[in-house]
């Protein structure tokens, strides 16, 4: 079953969180992940939650996803991004079509 890990990012050093981006991306690439959304313009339906940036990357499991946070190249993304900002990232699975 799909998974989906889901990133809440606040930058606070573009530059850094740029070649962290620049590191990342091929790191998802590599372990089976696909962006579904990275940085597109955020509209809030409901509540108070005004996040600067979302982040939707679709990987084959969760455990592929566990399996790529950590990994060694994303392992080496996360320290350059360090003191770049701050990311919350969870994943969740995605809904059995089986099952509904």
């Amino acid at each position: 079953m799909a998974a989906y890990v889901v990133v809440d990012v606040t930058r606070t050093d573009p530059e850094r969180a740029a070649r962290y981006s620049a590191m990342s991306g091929p790191s998802v690439e590599r372990h089976r992940g696909r962006f579904l959304a990275r940085g597109g313009e955020i509209r809030v339906l409901e509540g108070d939650w005004e996040p600067e940036r979302i982040v939707v990357i679709e990987f084959p499991s969760a455990e592929a996803a566990q399996g790529w946070f950590d990994s060694a190249d994303y392992i080496e993304a996360r320290s350059v991004r360090e003191g770049a900002g701050t990311w919350r990232m969870i994943v969740v699975d995605g809904v059995d079509e089986a099952t509904g």
